[in-house]
C-alpha cells in the first residue's frame, strides 16, 4: 500500500556518530533536511549495551530547533520520564517489552508535556498494541534487535508495518509508525509504501562520506 500526502521524516541516529564530535552532529541535523534528532538511550541492563542521559541531551539541547526523539531502551522507564522532558526530549518512547503497566508510563508521559510512543521488539506482534493505539502518538517498530547499531535489516519488519498501518488506519487514528534498524536507500522505500512516517538511520547516514547526499537518498 502507498501512503500519499503524508510527510516523510527521517530522524538521523547519534548512536552511530562520532560521540567525541556529538555537538558537531547535532549541529549537522539542525542544519539539514531531516526533521528530527533521535537519541538512543541505553542502559545495560534492558539491552546489553550503555550510550548516554539526560545530562548529554540537556548540554546538546540548545544546539538544535527539530524535535528530540528519544528512544528509551531502558528498564523501568516511568522512573525517569520527567528527568528526560526536563533534559529536553519533545517525544518519548517506552518499550512495551520494559513496562508493567503501559497505560500509566505513556499517561505520564503526557502529563510532563512530551509526545507519547511505544516501541516493540522485533518478536512482539503488532497485535498486542490495539488497546493502547489511540493512547499514543507513536509506535516505533524495530526491525533489529536493540541494543547495538549497524545491524542487519530484519525483512518481517515490512509486514508488521503493514499490519499496524491497517490497524491504525481502521480506527481512524493520528498515530504516526516510526521504524528503527538496517534503514537504508534500499529499504528506506519498502518501509515508506508499507505505512510508515518516521525513519530512524544511524550507521548509514553517519556511517557515509556524504551525510547529505546519504539522507537525500532517504528523502
Amino acid at each position: 500500500m502507498k501512503r500519499k500526502n503524508r510527510e516523510k521524516i527521517i530522524a538521523p541516529s547519534l548512536l552511530s556518530s562520532d560521540f567525541s564530535c556529538l555537538k558537531e552532529a547535532v549541529e549537522w541535523i539542525e542544519r539539514s533536511e531531516a526533521q528530527w534528532v533521535h537519541w538512543d538511550v541505553m542502559d545495560g541492563h534492558f539491552v546489553p549495551n550503555i550510550t548516554f542521559g539526560m545530562p548529554v541531551i540537556k548540554a546538546l539541547r540548545k544546539y538544535s530547533a527539530k524535535p528530540f526523539d528519544v528512544h528509551l531502551m531502558i528498564e523501568k522507564p516511568e522512573n525517569y520520564i520527567d528527568a528526560f522532558v526536563e533534559a529536553g526530549a519533545d517525544l518519548i518512547s517506552v518499550h512495551w517489552e520494559a513496562c508493567k503497566h503501559l497505560h500509566r508510563c505513556v499517561q505520564m508521559i503526557k502529563w510532563s508535556g512530551a509526545k507519547a510512543s511505544v516501541a516493540i521488539n522485533p518478536a512482539t506482534p503488532v497485535d498486542f498494541l490495539q488497546d493502547i493505539l489511540p493512547e499514543i502518538d507513536m509506535v516505533l517498530v524495530m526491525s533489529v534487535n536493540p541494543g547495538f547499531g549497524g545491524q542487519k535489516f530484519i525483512p518481517q519488519s515490512i509486514k508488521k508495518v503493514e499490519k499496524l498501518r491497517q490497524m491504525i488506519d481502521a480506527q481512524h487514528l493520528d498515530v504516526l509508525i516510526e521504524v528503527d534498524g538496517g534503514v537504508n536507500d534500499k529499504t528506506a522505500p519498502l518501509l515508506f509504501n508499507a505505512g510508515a512516517d518516521v525513519l530512524v538511520a544511524g550507521s548509514y547516514i553517519f556511517g557515509s562520506e556524504n551525510r547529505d547526499e546519504a539522507l537525500n537518498k532517504l528523502l
